[in-house]
């Protein structure tokens, strides 16, 4: 049997048995008893609603991946990817655009299967509980603008890759991490004031206390605001969150609305600074340089296997490609993926800490972070009790209450030095 084929299916099928393991050992890992630290702020009944919309989300996330596994195994078995190709080539064009039909029918084949998902997710599970705030017309819309920019800012993108391995060389893999290298920057100053207005509406925050409290804050620690948003996250859902985006002139800070709503002045203020800590930590610095990093390692690899003859008869092709051996590589790269998304993750969650530190250190009301860390975890129903292994693979945060913990434990260290 092909040697490609053997280690793919035992990637996809031993990838699919290791997410039922996970899961299963996260939902048993539920504590039925509301942790102490809780107490003052989550009714029982309403810890009782997030045990319920976790075991939901889990059992939906289970049932997709049993879904979406088998449908992609039989699809490569009966050739699937070869009458995709035949149908790209009977266009009689060149080999990048071929390249872009055939990526683009499988991408909207994907679309297709994953939609029905999507569709119960957002208005059956998510508005079960009381979150979903998306009509119909939002969500056909944002189908069709997430499309838009696909087709304006990823072509492109796919299409300058394939040329590169098309007519470069041995070297393309360099010439083609240098392009990405170029316009992943170029997309960080541009995305907070091009792309992402096209999904939500973003306005200066108003005048108040709110925003003279947040001034007075970026004055102290001679932080130039750039700009503090509010983005309309309302529109879609009642979840709140805050996030630094950008670079330079571009740089912004985001508050969801909806958190805006549910959180005191000091509790903003603290959630901001810590904002403010990634960007004065340069967590996003190092962030940038390691997804180029994995960028130029992922071209690189790809370079050795594109053209492989065993990897082409593996998935029942009938011509060689390059374009083809790209999303067929895909598969072949997922373990070094998934290694590099937990060592990305660990660093990250390492990343929240620091970040966290800061904005107590500097602030000097960590009691301040801790309301607004729990006030978050109560409204977005969140798994305060995550399994360990959960944590290790996936999450690009600590669980909130290693976060209170270790606030708790640096403001006891600072009252005794």
């Amino acid at each position: 049997m092909n040697p490609y084929l053997v280690f793919i299916l035992a990637i996809m099928v031993g990838t699919f048995i290791l997410n039922i393991i996970v899961e299963k050992l996260n939902l048993r890992h539920f504590r039925e008893t509301l942790p102490d630290e809780f107490t003052d702020c989550y009714d029982p009944e309403k810890y009782q609603q997030s045990q319920r919309y976790l075991r939901e989300n889990t059992r939906f996330e289970l049932v997709q991946s049993s879904v979406h596994t088998p449908i992609v195994i039989v699809f490569m078995l009966a050739g699937g990817f070869n009458c995709v190709d035949l149908a790209a080539r009977s266009f009689g064009c060149g080999p990048v655009l071929s390249g872009l039909i055939f990526t683009g029918m499988l991408a909207v084949g994907m679309q297709v299967l994953d939609l029905p998902f999507s569709i119960y997710d957002t208005f059956v599970i998510e508005s079960r509980y009381g979150f979903n705030k998306t009509t119909v017309k939002t969500f056909i819309v944002d189908l069709f603008k997430g499309w838009g920019v696909t087709i304006l800012v990823g072509a492109p993108i796919i299409a300058g890759v394939f040329w590169f391995f098309e007519q470069t060389g041995s070297l393309a893999w360099l010439y083609a991490w240098g392009a990405v290298t170029v316009v992943q920057i170029v997309l960080m100053f541009v995305a907070p004031v091009v792309i992402m207005p096209i999904f939500n509406t973003f306005e200066p925050l108003e005048d108040g206390e709110l925003k003279q409290a947040i001034e007075s804050y970026a004055h102290a620690r001679n932080f130039k605001l750039k700009g503090v948003y509010t983005m309309d996250g309302s529109r879609r859902s009642t979840k709140s969150n805050a996030f630094f985006t950008g670079f330079g002139k571009f740089r912004r800070i985001v508050l969801f609305d909806t958190l805006i709503e549910k959180h005191s002045v000091d509790e903003l203020v603290a959630i901001l600074a810590h904002e403010m800590g990634h960007f004065k930590k340069r967590h996003i610095h190092k962030f940038v340089l390691i997804s180029i990093i994995s960028t130029g390692l992922m071209l690189y690899i790809l370079s050795l296997f594109i053209t492989s003859p065993d990897l082409f008869q593996a998935f029942g092709m009938e011509h060689i490609s390059v374009y083809a051996g790209i999303v067929f590589f895909g598969f072949l790269y997922s373990p070094i993926s998934m290694v590099i998304s937990t060592i990305v993750n660990s660093l990250s969650r390492r990343f929240e800490y620091e970040a966290d530190r800061y904005a107590a250190d500097t602030y000097g009301k960590p009691d301040a972070l801790i309301s607004g860390l729990k006030t978050l975890s109560v409204d977005n129903l969140s798994n305060l009790t995550p399994h360990p292994l959960k944590v290790w693979l996936e999450y690009s945060h600590p669980p909130v209450l290693d976060r209170i913990r270790a606030l708790r434990n640096a403001a006891g260290s600072s009252a005794q030095g």
